[in-house]
């Protein structure tokens, strides 16, 4: 008979997770943190004592959770806990552990969700930014190819950083990735993007398979240098950023939205955005469509206040 406690089940259902669904060690270990903390609240209950008023206070526990440098969680995050502890109560169930259903939990509502992206002569800026900078030749290739590639595919920095050049068809211009869920895309290369990476490959002298490496002294005469990581990649972002005289809060995931809301405003439609950004749900696609809905903006300039403009002509 399976125990009753509910903390006996984490690890397997962990376990499922990384096995079964194919999520990434990052989704498994946010799961691990989420459900930790709903036991650590509950003092790891019996299967059966989780119902709706322990979810209900646990609700209010996450609301008024604080912390002493970020103050309160976010609706979003507290959204994460919720759906984590569903997904856990669902595997229960599907191993035939009796629990409270788990579409009985609901997730709190948010707000819409804010999409930071640049505008053309920002990401212009940005994109030139690595070889107008003072760094040695190699970095300013690097950096270019790599900030042309975020901006050419949309790719998720996860994705970029454990790319190797072998995965790429430079004469279609276009390559597979393996993305969340262990879902299969394809993306395309812009042709500045594929100059780029063409000219960076060519000024390197060793064997890593990985489409960008590290270049600092440490990795400068070794024959497989370490690739570079998603959290370097972060940085970098920033750096060309602040160098562009860009005052926005600029990361890898800025060039994605600026990827997707380039696409949707010069007349892409918005499923084949979802399929060139990896979405499973077009929900996911759709928070785009408010920021670049350029139909509106023509009404807008044809119908509204038409009186007002023909009185300023006279």
């Amino acid at each position: 008979m399976p125990s009753l406690k509910l903390r006996k089940h984490v690890t397997p259902f962990l376990e499922y997770l990384e096995i079964e669904k194919g999520r990434s060690s990052r989704t498994v270990r946010n799961y691990d943190f989420y459900l930790k903390r709903f036991l650590d609240w509950a003092g790891d209950p019996n299967i059966q004592a989780v119902d709706m008023e322990v979810v209900r206070k646990y609700r209010l526990y996450l609301n008024r959770l604080e912390d002493p440098t970020r103050g309160t969680l976010k609706k979003n995050t507290q959204n994460y806990h919720l759906i984590a502890l569903r997904s856990f109560l669902k595997y229960l169930a599907r191993h035939d552990i009796e629990t409270l259903a788990p579409e009985k939990i609901e997730l709190a509502k948010q707000g819409s969700r804010d999409v930071g992206f640049l505008d053309a002569e920002d990401v212009e800026r940005l994109l030139v930014a690595p070889t107008e900078s003072q760094a040695p030749e190699i970095l300013k290739l690097r950096d270019r190819a790599l900030l042309e590639m975020l901006f050419s595919t949309g790719m998720r920095v996860s994705e970029l950083a454990s790319l190797e050049h072998g995965e790429i068809n430079f004469e279609r211009e276009e390559f597979s990735v393996r993305g969340k869920g262990e879902k299969v895309r394809v993306v395309f290369l812009s042709h500045q993007a594929r100059h780029w990476l063409k000219q960076y490959l060519e000024a390197r002298k060793d064997i890593s398979p990985f489409l960008f490496v590290r270049h600092d002294r440490a990795q400068a005469t070794a024959e497989e240098p370490r690739p570079i990581t998603p959290r370097s990649i972060e940085r970098l972002v920033k750096f060309y950023a602040t160098s562009a005289g860009i005052s926005k809060n600029v990361t890898p995931h800025t060039l994605r939205h600026s990827f997707a809301t380039d696409l949707l405003m010069n007349g892409a439609d918005i499923r084949s955005v979802q399929a060139m950004l990896g979405h499973s749900s077009i929900t996911t696609t759709q928070v785009y469509t408010h920021v670049t809905n350029r139909q509106l903006k023509d009404v807008h300039d044809a119908f509204h206040a038409v009186r007002r403009s023909d009185e300023d002509e006279d």
